[in-house]
């Protein structure tokens, strides 16, 4: 069984046992959250398509740490102008584990 959960904006397909890098939760290190935005379950055959979410479906997910990501450089040249802009970005992210996917 997996789902495919929305959380930060992004969707993720998980299922028990998968560990994932979505956008920064607060959610202390060690603590079970619960996710109910679940947009799409598959047990076998079952197909199972909300609109826009499954109705009682939960994932329960483990937080395991927070980070963050590696440095993209953000560069804007404007040629013959004398004009050159540089900046650095780190995305924040917490790594979850799935732990349970349990439906209606």
């Amino acid at each position: 069984m997996y789902a495919v959960i929305k959380t930060g904006g992004k969707q993720y397909k998980v299922q028990s046992g998968d560990k994932v890098k979505v956008e920064k939760l607060d959610a202390e290190e060690g603590k079970t959250i619960k996710i109910s935005d679940v947009l799409m379950l598959i047990d076998g055959d079952n197909v199972t398509v909300g609109t826009p979410f499954v109705k009682g479906s939960t994932v329960s997910a483990k937080v395991i740490a927070h980070g963050r990501g590696p440095k993209v450089n953000i560069v804007k040249f404007r040629r013959r102008k004398h004009s050159r802009k540089q900046m650095g970005h780190r995305q924040a992210y917490t790594e979850l584990s799935i732990t349970s996917i349990k439906s209606k």
